[in-house]
């Protein structure tokens, strides 16, 4: 039997003086019995349904599920919604606003009487955002993704989101379809709710949820149509509700061998390189120490297996059939910190040896993987002294050791004017480089880091290049990418200092990243860097305040002052 627990709610609801009446009152106006405020859970459905956020617009479907399981299991739900961000349809960029999530979904937990709380989430800031803000209270809570779209379907071919949003581009661009062939890929390519159907960020969040231990079995890959996450959604109902009674929050689980399996598992899917800066904030809101290199030392030994897009052949529906993440962890078992506990009530180790795998070929065995590099690389050199990563199952193997000449854009219009100019002095050992595009100078770190290929190199056959720039890249593209250069182009960074002709050297196995340029000149032109102008549209609001206070893509871009928790207390009422 489980002890009475100490109900957060109850200070709240079960006031028998003025303020208990204001509170109890206006919920009853609900048609909420007396007795939901005697004893019972008071558990929050933190829902960011949005119709502007296509990935997660079945979620007031799930929420609907959720509070079946909350009913079922004695507690009281109480769904409530915070800002939404649509990765696809949101400007400047999603990344922008993640923080503001993160604070929206704080404030909430710590503001209202709630016992424990469900995520729904899925696209691919919202949940990130939600477990920061979450983390930052600590209340009991588990996480409820959308789940992936549906395959796409083209003319007989299976085509993933994003991915082949890119490879349809450049083939367009180098006269190997048609416009007509390219948008008529739209429709077929998202012909459902849920997210993007390739491994990309928001399938890596939610796969990395499960790794984390905040998410049940089958969060990551179970179809958003699927009747299974309907299911799922109830379980979380109920699972949320034991969690309270067993007053075990999120710091219960979210430990430094929870984000190591997160990193493990990262590279056994060939997750996107947006879940480094994700969990280095969620990190620094949970206390673990965890930094840059942790992603290249932990998953060194770990083959990538899931053959999903862009890593590979499938998507999310196909891995789901083939096992999805219990299947994975049953692969990669021997790595996994196994007593590393779930919202689930069992181990990591006890999920992974309960997986199975239905399809050698999706999820492939350790002596048959994908590819043996996998994970994170992160380089250093006098090029980006505070880290740069890349993402080397994405990358063309060639590349990964290279050197020569930059070709340098100073912003992303500087880049898209000229780009496609028939004098562009560029070659296909040119190396690409795009400034001006970091947390602080954009702002909001765009994902534009996997530039596009000048078209007079593409419609030659070329369709890679280097390319370094202080930006991120969709989960869903690929390519050989330097990513997250920091410090960022805007703040002074080395990247700020490179000029056309320069040789930058590429060494992914050595780790390093450099411009061979000596110091001196360096110091020189360092000296003549004119002073930045502001980001465009951050004068003033919530922009101004990212723009004032956004760490380095190396701590993980939060603002310097929500690192850490504030706690679930609150001492003072409104009346």
């Amino acid at each position: 039997m489980v002890g009475k627990p100490r109900l957060r709610s109850a200070a709240v609801y079960g006031k028998r003086d003025r303020d208990g009446f204001i509170h109890r009152s206006w919920m009853k106006s609900q048609g909420l019995p007396d007795d939901s405020f005697e004893g019972r859970p008071m558990i929050g459905i933190c829902n960011t349904w949005s119709e502007l956020t296509p990935c997660n617009a079945h979620l007031r479907i799930l929420a609907d599920h959720v509070k079946r399981g909350v009913w079922q299991a004695g507690g009281v739900p109480l769904e409530f919604p915070v800002s939404s961000l649509g990765e696809t349809q949101i400007r400047p960029t999603a990344m922008l606003f993640r923080n503001l999530l993160a604070m929206d979904v704080e404030e909430a937990l710590r503001g209202y009487a709630i016992d424990g709380v469900v995520l729904l989430g899925g696209c691919d800031k919202t949940t990130p955002a939600q477990l920061m803000g979450a983390a930052s209270v600590d209340l009991p809570a588990i996480v409820v993704s959308s789940g992936p779209m549906l395959n796409g379907r083209f003319r007989g071919q299976t085509i993933g989101s994003g991915t082949d949003v890119w490879r349809l581009s450049e083939d367009m661009r180098a006269g190997k379809i048609s416009e007509a062939e390219f948008f008529g890929a739209e429709a077929a390519m998202s012909r459902s709710a849920g997210v993007c159907n390739t491994m990309g960020t928001a399938s890596t969040i939610g796969s990395l949820c499960e790794a984390l231990g905040v998410a049940l079995p089958g969060n990551a890959s179970i179809p958003a149509v699927d009747a299974r996450r309907r299911t799922l959604a109830h379980l979380a109902g109920r699972t949320i509700v034991d969690l309270v009674m067993h007053e075990k929050p999120l710091s219960t689980f979210l430990t430094r061998a929870a984000f190591e399996n997160a990193i493990l598992v990262h590279a056994a899917i060939g997750g996107s390189t947006n879940a480094v800066v994700h969990l280095l904030a969620l990190a620094g809101r949970c206390g673990v120490d965890l930094c840059l290199e942790d992603f290249d030392h932990l998953s060194r030994d770990v083959p990538l297996l899931a053959n999903l897009a862009p890593s590979g052949q499938y998507l999310m529906e196909d891995f789901d059939y083939a096992g999805g993440m219990p299947g994975l962890m049953h692969r990669i078992a021997g790595h996994l910190r196994q007593d590393a506990p779930t919202v689930g009530g069992v181990s990591i180790g006890t999920v992974a040896a309960a997986g199975e795998v239905f399809n050698d070929d999706v999820i492939r065995p350790l002596d048959n993987p994908v590819s043996a590099s996998s994970g994170t690389w992160v380089l250093r050199g006098n090029l980006a002294p505070g880290g740069a990563i890349i993402k080397p199952n994405a990358a063309t193997p060639a590349l990964l050791v290279h050197s020569g000449p930059a070709v340098v854009f100073e912003s992303i219009e500087d880049f898209k004017a000229r780009i496609d100019a028939p004098d562009l002095a560029v070659t296909a050992d040119s190396v690409l480089v795009l400034k001006g595009c970091g947390p602080r100078g954009y702002p909001g770190m765009p994902e534009v880091g996997n530039m596009q290929l000048p078209q007079k190199l593409l419609a030659a056959g070329v369709r890679d290049m280097v390319r370094i720039s202080d930006a991120r890249m969709s989960g869903t593209a690929y390519g050989t990418v330097v990513l997250h250069v920091s410090p960022e182009s805007h703040l002074g960074g080395p990247l700020a200092l490179v000029r056309d002709g320069d040789i930058i050297r590429l060494d992914g196995p050595g780790r390093s990243l450099a411009l061979l340029v000596d110091d001196a000149e360096l110091d020189r032109r360092r000296s003549l860097l004119p002073v930045p102008p502001p980001p465009p549209n951050s004068a003033r609001g919530y922009a101004r305040l990212y723009v004032d206070t956004v760490l380095q893509a190396d701590k993980g871009c939060d603002l310097d002052f929500l690192v850490g928790s504030s706690g679930a207390v609150v001492t003072r009422e409104s009346h």
